[in-house]
């Protein structure tokens, strides 16, 4: 996983934070806002509020540029498809895939991807079942979803092949033309915490390891790809610097990015981890946090 750029600094108090950068200089004028979806920028029943709607149309016509930064695949983005503007891109995968949301379900069109390497990801199915035996693994692909026999019904969806991973991952297994995005490793009685940790010292640079789901699921990744690697990416194509981009996010998978933006705002249910990565904080994703903060920010560059 990408290591921030700056240190995080933590929130002097759960207030919005409107009137310092991230590092404690005067605001700048946000070119960019990332927004985190899940239990971010979606209500828990996965809708996006009007009051969201709104704000997020009112940023792209002050001329601020909206980017969707998620872990979920291209194909989960059909929650959002109906309020892209402007550029239409999506960074999905926690960073392994930079996607053109403009066509709709099932007709996204990958833009840049950041693979994991075969070889890498056989390294770490070994080395964390050795280091956790029960963990079992999906692999996530470009178009393509497969899974081992034991890993749970976790998304709404059947899998393209049921295999063990090592074979899935062999040259000649299923998928072998499409490139591996993530990993997902899944344990059955670990801690959430506990097994990122563990994860993250077993696998060492052979992968990045993060998590952003509420149960004992990892996502495995190439070794410089993050949400924060990916933006920034995405960013200087643009010619905007991280003091310009605002970002949200609730779990481990946000930490890089919003310890990377220039302004950056922990969700009220976010992970303790984000609260101490991000510059501010906001209300809970129920509550319209990014909205709230979107219409501050519009409200002050007026």
């Amino acid at each position: 996983m990408t290591s921030a750029t700056r240190q995080p600094q933590n929130p002097a108090s759960p207030a919005l934070s409107t009137s310092l950068g991230q590092d404690g200089g005067p605001v700048v004028r946000p070119r960019l806002i990332a927004t985190d979806l899940d239990g971010t920028l979606l209500r828990d029943d996965k809708s996006v509020s009007p009051r969201t709607v709104a704000a997020l149309a009112a940023a792209e016509k002050a001329g601020v540029e909206v980017f969707f930064v998620t872990g979920r695949p291209a194909r989960w983005m059909d929650v959002v498809s109906d309020h892209v503007h402007g550029h239409g891109l999506a960074i999905c995968g926690n960073g392994a895939a930079v996607v053109d949301l403009h066509g709709g379900p099932g007709t996204h069109r990958f833009v840049k991807v950041r693979e994991l390497a075969r070889e890498n990801a056989l390294d770490a199915v070994r080395l964390l079942r050795d280091a956790a035996p029960g963990t079992v693994y999906a692999v996530e692909q470009t178009y393509g979803f497969h899974q081992e026999p034991d890993y749970p019904k976790l998304h709404m969806e059947t899998p393209d092949a049921l295999a063990p991973a090592e074979d899935i991952l062999a040259p000649d297994g299923p998928g072998a033309a499409e490139p591996v995005l993530k990993i997902l490793a899944y344990h059955p009685t670990l801690d959430p915490d506990a097994f990122l940790t563990l994860a993250r010292v077993a696998i060492g640079d052979r992968a990045g390891v993060t998590r952003s789901s509420p149960s004992a699921l990892l996502e495995i990744s190439g070794p410089d790809v993050s949400k924060a690697s990916t933006l920034a990416l995405c960013c200087a194509e643009r010619g905007i610097s991280h003091e310009e981009v605002v970002a949200f996010g609730d779990m481990p998978n946000d930490v890089e990015m919003l310890t990377w933006a220039g302004r950056s705002y922990a969700m009220g249910n976010a992970h303790p981890d984000v609260i101490a990565a991000a510059s501010g904080r906001t209300v809970a994703n129920n509550e319209d946090g990014v909205a709230v903060v979107i219409e501050q920010l519009l409200a002050e560059h007026a």
